[in-house]
């Protein structure tokens, strides 16, 4: 990979964590409370290493100890032992980081940076997919449904889609008409149209024809005037009133009825930078302020901490209200007119946003850099190791009908049956 691309992939590699590219054994291992339960392991595939830029975070101290692969490990796939009595069940993925999470009725997907595993709640089975069984890339930046086939967007090898049932993979990359092989998102539009964010722009699949090359559209900064502020889409959602949204690293943008629109911070996206730094518990407090190559004329003085244009999550109320998880500049809520932002002044364990998620109660969950917080009755509630968590570096966040979440982060992924807000510590 050249100096180029590797500076333009840099957040997918931030997601990722570092060590956890060039993956060794995959392991998993269950861990209930405070007693151990070991399940069989995983061998991860091995991914060609890449030299990470200068820039690239150490992984933190607070990071827990990796679980080691019991003796005799090595399956890709087994059954692990549950106790679903316990409040939560955290599963341990070696130097791995859970970057997705996608919830299939009671079969849960998880993206790593060593590929991804089916595991079913039911059964307690998991298998493992990664480059052995077809998959272009090992390094999984999204996980969803798409034409009822499981959907994965990749770091560097395009989006492919896997037939359960036939065990088959679909695969499309620049060549199919992608835009570009990173893939960090996807959004099927009902009855509509498909859309994928990549590292180069946005692809539109007009009629949800993915073998169609004619129905592939692609949306640029240069083919938008600047409607799409950016080039790099990290996300896409639905708006309540068939709308578009885009979560790129350059602001915030809306497709409707073949008109763009886009926020920045200078329209108010992102806390001001004083406001972002000021307050104990800040992502830029104790970190090297250097300049980030990888983004052009996103305003003076940004760093690589601080990054108000930068958008690395996205999610839409039923009242229609879109919110916007930055980097380093908090988390805005547009209500059509204007924007409002919060940050650890306000509550939020940390300004640098990672992933946001509405649970069928309207609350909205939070994954930043330094814990989990979940938005309610215009407050914010903070979740730790101590209510559960694997680690406080959030990177995923997937809930369930059930009442349960799902949280990823370095190292693996805690199930949380039945969140307890206020634990006894």
């Amino acid at each position: 990979m050249n100096r180029r691309a590797l500076l333009r992939a840099w957040p997918a590699l931030l997601l990722i964590a570092v060590g956890a590219i060039g993956a060794g054994t995959y392991a998993l291992v269950t861990q209930e409370s405070k007693r151990p339960v070991t399940a069989r392991a995983t061998p991860a595939a091995q991914p060609a290493q890449v030299s990470l830029p200068a820039f690239h975070p150490k992984i933190p101290a607070s990071h827990p100890p990796i679980v080691k692969a019991p003796p005799g490990a090595g399956a890709r796939e087994g059954t692990v032992t549950v106790d679903p009595a316990r409040a939560f069940t955290h599963f341990r993925v070696g130097n791995n980081s859970v970057t997705a999470i996608h919830a299939d009725g009671p079969v849960m997907w998880l993206g790593t940076s060593g590929g991804i595993v089916r595991y079913d709640t039911l059964t307690r089975e998991f298998k493992t997919y990664d480059a052995r069984d077809g998959l272009r890339s090992n390094g999984i930046l999204y996980l969803g449904k798409l034409q009822g086939k499981i959907s994965v967007g990749t770091y560097g090898g395009g989006l492919s889609l896997l037939n359960q049932d036939a065990q088959e993979w679909e695969h499309f990359n620049i060549t199919e008409g992608l835009a570009d092989a990173f893939v960090y998102d996807v959004l099927e539009v009902s009855g509509a149209d498909v859309w994928i964010a990549t590292g180069a722009g946005v692809n539109r699949v007009r009629g949800a024809a993915l073998k169609d090359r004619a129905k592939w559209d692609l949306y640029t900064v240069a083919s938008t005037a600047g409607g799409l502020p950016h080039d790099r889409v990290q996300r896409i959602v639905a708006g309540r009133d068939g709308s578009v949204w885009f979560a790129t690293r350059g602001g915030v943008a809306k497709f409707r009825n073949g008109k763009w629109e886009n926020w920045t911070h200078a329209n108010g996206l992102g806390a001001p930078r004083q406001a972002a730094s000021s307050e104990v518990g800040d992502s830029m407090r104790g970190q090297a302020q250097e300049k980030d190559p990888s983004q052009d004329a996103r305003g003076a003085g940004a760093t690589a901490a601080f990054n108000p244009n930068h958008v690395a999550a996205l999610a839409v109320g039923e009242d229609g209200k879109v919110w916007a998880g930055t980097w380093g500049a908090g988390l805005a809520r547009f209500d059509g007119k204007a924007w409002r932002n919060y940050t650890v002044a306000d509550g939020l364990p940390n300004n640098q946003i990672t992933t946001l998620n509405f649970d069928r109660k309207g609350q909205l969950w939070i994954g930043t850099k330094d814990g989990l917080a979940v938005f309610n009755n215009g407050k914010f509630q903070i979740m730790t190791t101590a209510h559960g968590l694997i680690a406080t570096n959030v990177y995923s966040v997937t809930t369930t009908k059930d009442g349960g979440v799902w949280v990823g982060g370095f190292g693996g992924v805690a199930h949380l049956r039945q969140p307890d807000l206020n634990p006894s510590i």
